[in-house]
């Protein structure tokens, strides 16, 4: 799965949300100062091309569909972050955290008790 640009990663989020959408609903949903038409739509090319949507022309319009989830996207963006920085290992991620004091024991013993339940 390519990596995404910040510009795609945006777009991408609210299409996740949106669904089956077109350009104009998306940039409706972006804030001001909301990029220009063409920009957005290139970005939608862009995207298509690298497989995360699909386009379907219905009338003047095209609409598109992800095809690749949110879930999907976050599970193959972190495996290659803890690869590329944590040789690969979740629980040197974990440590890193832990003693950068960006996690609590509080927030471990959860992580544990969520794990130990099975919602993990």
């Amino acid at each position: 799965m390519e990596k995404l640009t910040i510009q795609e990663e945006q777009a991408m989020v609210i299409i996740w949300q949106l669904g089956h959408c077109s350009v104009k609903e998306v940039l409706a949903q972006y804030p001001e100062p909301q990029p220009p038409y063409t920009t957005l739509a290139s970005v939608f090319k862009n995207l298509e091309s690298k497989g995360y949507v699909k386009g379907v022309h219905v009338g003047k319009t095209y609409f598109y569909d992800p095809t690749v989830t949110q879930s999907e996207y976050k599970r193959t963006r972190v495996a290659g972050f803890v690869r590329d920085y944590f040789s690969d290992s979740f629980k040197e991620m974990v440590t890193f955290f832990a003693r950068d004091q960006r996690l609590t024991p509080k927030d471990l013993q959860e992580i544990i008790q969520e794990i130990e339940n099975g919602k993990a």
